[in-house]
């Protein structure tokens, strides 16, 4: 005897007779008659508007939707009929019937539909006075709002089974309008999916990764020669947003088929198979303009971030691009945060590769020795889970590349080697992944391969031009080969792009040794503070600060700062003594000079012949 189990997140349409006990009472044959036939009308209903009656038990019955729209479409239609059929019975054996309509996951065994979506359904049922029907928050938020219904709330009810209170509606159809029937409704449902089946869109049962979708900003400038400027901002965010490829965005010719509608985000969630939806306006008042921008999780209605951004329109274009690119670079850390506290609260044995490929980052973001080991260990468990994960792999290389600057030198070739082999794998699986050529650079980068470095560097940046880690690390490396002016140029474009950057405070460190290289002390002391605000805990930054001090004859500062090293990272400065960020001994001269002509540091401490 075969016994199959899955689990599903699916609408479930719960129904039952209301006082059945009495009726049956009143005459038990006549009652059970009249409670088959009723539910037969009622399953054949359910299956007109796309729906399968799971199961019957004596007095309710249980069926199953994909769609909210169609589950409260079928039971409205069915208890505008039932009204008809009761008034035509002579006698008071009347079958009332009450319906309840939930979304959640169920547990489908051998034909047989159970779990915690089905008790809700019941619940709310329970709720549903005789010819009614009760749904919860999330189903009426997810019916298109241009369907002709009513949705009278019922507050918060304490159901039982259930410890957090659950939103409940009594819906009706619409004074004035009628039942939309299965034939229209089945042809609208089929048009839907066309739009949202599109080939260039991303629903998400075709990736493991949560989709987002930008819907069309809305001019609310009263200039209809404003359209294009709205369209303009919103197709660049689509693009900016594909070239992470971290998050798979629906494609423009799907989004677009909501402008100038009034819709429920839930809604277009669901028909676009998106976890996250990006909505905004945009208002022109003379040469000024303000553009709002909201990210919410359609799942929990929640609003994820949401900002506002105002500009003078002296060259239409350049504002376009300027607001699309701050738009993108502030969400796309926040769509990472958003899954990783998602996944957090995800039970170890159901985390994916996507999940731990996440986790890794915050902590190689993180950006000490033992954060840099844990991310290693989560990253080389998500690809026991996916051995062909380009992320993954890109993941692990940086958790062995980004240690070395943390480490001593004997440790620095094994960190290499194989930080250096988890970035080619990465590249050879997804030869598209910005990230993953940007890491490569890094390896050949220690490797003092300078000019396969910043090959791969300008490859990042051409195959997302957002990605400000990849402009500051091409910064890094031309000021490394004394392309020191054209290097600050990027680092501080890449800092200028995404500010809060967690990789920011590395960058900032780079700068203001590019600066000394320059001789502009104070500049590199501006820098180096504002790295070691962001992370005081840093040895390798308190380092460079009294390098930066002891350059303006800040003795007293630039020793504690010495100091500090030690502190936090006892034998530091002995771990230290070989290093060299330069090739040429000129600049090297020139970052140590002010601590070697102040005696902070004694002369053996120059023998250098590691680079970074």
């Amino acid at each position: 005897m075969s016994y199959c189990t899955s689990r599903k997140l699916t609408v479930i349409l719960h129904a039952d007779v209301a006082g059945s006990t009495a009726l049956v009472q009143k005459n038990e044959v006549v009652a059970h008659q009249r409670f088959r036939d009723t539910f037969q009308r009622l399953s054949e209903i359910i299956e007109s508007y796309g729906g399968t009656a799971t199961e019957v038990r004596g007095d309710a019955l249980v069926a199953e939707f994909s769609r909210a729209s169609d589950a409260v479409t079928a039971a409205l239609a069915f208890q505008s009929a039932h009204e008809g059929y009761n008034d035509t019975l002579d006698d008071d054996i009347r079958p009332w019937i009450r319906i309840g309509i939930s979304l959640g996951e169920v547990l489908i065994a051998d034909g047989t539909v159970t779990g915690a979506g089905v008790v809700l359904a019941q619940r709310l049922e329970q709720l549903a006075e005789p010819g009614s029907v009760v749904v919860q928050g999330a189903v009426s938020e997810t019916v298109p709002i241009r369907m002709p219904f009513e949705f009278e709330s019922l507050g918060e009810q304490q159901l039982k089974g259930f410890d957090q209170p659950v939103r409940a509606f009594v819906v009706r159809i619409s004074a004035g309008e009628g039942i939309p029937e299965p034939e229209t409704h089945a042809e609208a449902r089929s048009q839907q999916d066309t739009l949202s089946g599109d080939a260039e869109s991303l629903p998400i049962e075709l990736s493991n990764k949560p989709s987002v979708a930008v819907l069309p900003f809305t001019n609310m400038s009263g200039d209809p020669e404003q359209e294009y400027f709205s369209d303009g901002i919103t197709e660049d965010i689509i693009t900016a947003l594909s070239h992470f490829r971290t998050f798979p965005v629906i494609a423009r010719n799907s989004t677009f088929t909501y402008k100038g509608q009034a819709i429920r985000i839930q809604q277009v969630a669901a028909e676009l198979g998106a976890r996250y939806v990006l909505e905004g306006s945009i208002r022109k008042a003379g040469k000024r303009i303000r553009i709002t921008a909201q990210l919410v999780d359609a799942e929990t209605g929640h609003h994820v971030w949401a900002d506002k951004f105002d500009s003078t329109l002296d060259d239409i274009f350049d504002v376009q691009d300027e607001i699309s690119g701050k738009i993108v670079v502030t969400i796309q850390p926040e769509l990472a945060q958003a899954e990783l506290e998602r996944a957090t609260v995800k039970r170890p044995e159901n985390l994916t590769a996507w999940d731990l490929t996440l986790r890794g980052m915050s902590f190689a973001n993180r950006h000490t020795r033992d954060d840099h080991d844990s991310a290693r260990e989560v990253f080389e468990s998500a690809i026991e889970l996916d051995p062909d994960y380009a992320g993954a792999w890109a993941g692990l290389a940086w958790s062995y590349l980004a240690k070395i600057a943390l480490i001593g030198t004997d440790e620095r070739q094994g960190l290499l080697e194989k930080g250096l082999q988890a970035a080619l794998r990465a590249v050879e699986l997804d030869d598209r992944s910005s990230f993953a050529h940007y890491v490569l650079g890094v390896a050949y980068a220690w490797g003092e391969q300078y000019t396969k470095s910043i090959s791969e560097a300008e490859i990042s940046v051409q195959l997302n031009p957002y990605h400000a880690q990849a402009l500051m690390g091409l910064g890094n490396r031309l000021d490394l080969v004394g392309r020191t002016a054209e290097g600050i140029s990027k680092m501080e474009q890449g800092l200028q792009l995404s500010p809060r950057d967690p990789f920011s405070p590395v960058i900032m460190a780079y700068l203001s040794r590019a600066h000394l290289s320059q001789e502009q002390p104070a500049k590199a002391l501006e820098w180096i503070e504002k790295a070691v605000n962001l992370r005081p805990n840093n040895a390798d930054l308190q380092y460079r600060l009294a390098s930066c001090l002891a350059h303006l004859d800040r003795v007293d500062e630039a020793e504690k700062a010495l100091n500090e090293c030690e502190r936090l990272d006892p034998g530091f400065l002995e771990k230290r003594k070989h290093w060299r960020p330069y090739s040429d001994n000129e600049r090297n001269q020139r970052f140590f000079s002010g601590m070697l002509r102040h005696r902070l540091l004694s002369e053996n401490h120059f023998n250098a012949v590691d680079r970074e």
